[in-house]
């Protein structure tokens, strides 16, 4: 339950982060900060719709498209981008071809990069556990 719980901590806030990047890099990315809880809601609905939809457009490329299974995440960014920036409350806005695509390709590389390294970073391995494996 507490990896659960941590994982998706993880999830959420390698989302939050490639949002913001995208949001400092591209112009017409942009998040509305003085709707702060906006842009938390999008977050989490973000989260939620990439954990959904990832699994779900994987199953029907694997079916109809094998040869897109490599673009599954930057397309389900993508969409979930779509769907979060359509909902009226606000905190994100993204206009132009290159917000859109260029911000979906951000968000699953800081997204991606964010799940990868963020445990890296807070699961230390206690030093005197590993020592005692090593020695076995």
């Amino acid at each position: 339950m507490i990896t659960l719980l941590f994982r998706t901590l993880i999830y959420l806030a390698s989302a939050g982060l490639g949002l913001i990047v995208a949001d400092l890099v591209l112009e017409g990315f942009r998040i509305d900060w003085s709707k702060w809880w906006g842009f938390a809601i999008c977050i989490v609905i973000f989260a939620i719709l990439q954990s959904i939809l990832s699994p779900w457009i994987s199953r029907l490329a694997d079916r109809y498209a094998p040869v897109l299974l490599g673009g599954i995440g930057i397309f389900s960014t993508l969409i979930a981008l779509v769907i979060v920036v359509l909902l009226p409350i606000g905190g994100l806005r993204i206009v132009g071809a290159a917000g859109w695509i260029l911000g979906a390709v951000i968000v699953w590389l800081v997204t991606a990069l964010g799940t990868i390294l963020l445990p890296m970073i807070f699961l230390k391995k206690d030093p005197a556990a590993e020592r005692g494996r090593r020695s076995r």
